[in-house]
């Protein structure tokens, strides 16, 4: 614990992770992980109750459609500067003519024609990465381009023979020893090339034809949702993880609600609450 001098008198320096709710999987593009925030420069006040909120994650696509963007989470409270990590991007619908790209986010969506841009909105460090570009070739190479993640761009697929991969989600980042906010992966038209993986810290595999079902977003990870295919309920596009959000102050909290676990002074928030000191 840290306590600040005046004119801070009655405040402490906090540590905090912040990562919003992962992007859905869309129609062949991955979905982006939830912005990844963290520092240990909140100066928290005595007294003064604090808001968490935990952002969803986005909804996975219905066959031939766009998944939604996951949710933002926060710390917000007198006296502070809301900290605000942005949900991730949802995929990249594949409709190379339109040129559909992945939804701007934290960590954005991958791309089927193009891939959205991460960090957004800015903020230093960066919250989160690109998505990886697709396929433009919709009437031969069907594969989507991999989620931004925390700390790696998706990966892009060339898609220059049917058997080429589609891209994997970018990685996520390490937090007390766990990586969150990875990209999920993209869809992949191929069996021979296999799933798509999702990003290390919560990012869900794309789908393949029909084989393979895309896969989810881990739970208060942070990771997007893999691609989905052409198969109505068979590989619709996963969904995003939710996010979570850490803080820790050095020492025990007076009253918290939203029931958050504690492990030494550091409360991890699995759903929206409250914190004072």
């Amino acid at each position: 614990m840290q306590i600040l001098a005046s004119p801070h008198a009655g405040a402490i320096l906090a540590n905090y992770l912040v990562v919003g709710g992962g992007g859905g999987g869309s129609w062949y593009g991955g979905g982006g992980a939830g912005g990844y925030r963290t520092a240990s420069d909140l100066i928290i006040t005595i007294g003064t109750t604090y808001t968490i909120t935990i952002g969803g994650g986005g909804a996975g696509s219905v066959y031939s459609g766009q998944g939604s963007n996951g949710s933002n989470s926060s710390i917000a409270g007198t006296g502070i500067t809301t900290i605000t990590s942005t949900g991730g991007g949802t995929g990249a619908k594949n409709n190379a003519a339109a040129g559909d790209g992945g939804s701007v986010g934290g960590g954005s969506g991958g791309g089927a024609g193009t891939a959205g841009l991460g960090n957004t909105p800015s903020t230093s460090p960066s919250q989160g990465n690109n998505g990886g570009a697709g396929a433009t070739d919709f009437a031969t190479f069907t594969k989507g381009g991999g989620g931004g993640g925390a700390s790696a761009a998706g990966q892009a697929s060339p898609a220059t023979t049917l058997a080429g991969a589609a891209g994997a989600g970018g990685a996520g980042s390490t937090y007390n020893g766990v990586v969150y906010a990875g990209g999920g992966g993209g869809w992949n038209d191929s069996v021979t090339a296999g799933a798509a993986a999702g990003g290390s810290g919560g990012g869900g595999a794309g789908g393949v034809t029909t084989t393979i079902a895309p896969v989810a977003g881990t739970a208060n990870r942070g990771g997007g949702g893999g691609g989905g295919g052409t198969e109505p309920g068979v590989n619709d596009g996963g969904a995003g993880g939710s996010g979570v959000v850490f803080i820790d102050a050095g020492i025990t909290a007076t009253s918290t609600t939203g029931s958050p676990t504690l492990v030494g002074t550091s409360y991890k928030f699995t759903g929206s609450g409250t914190i004072t000191f």
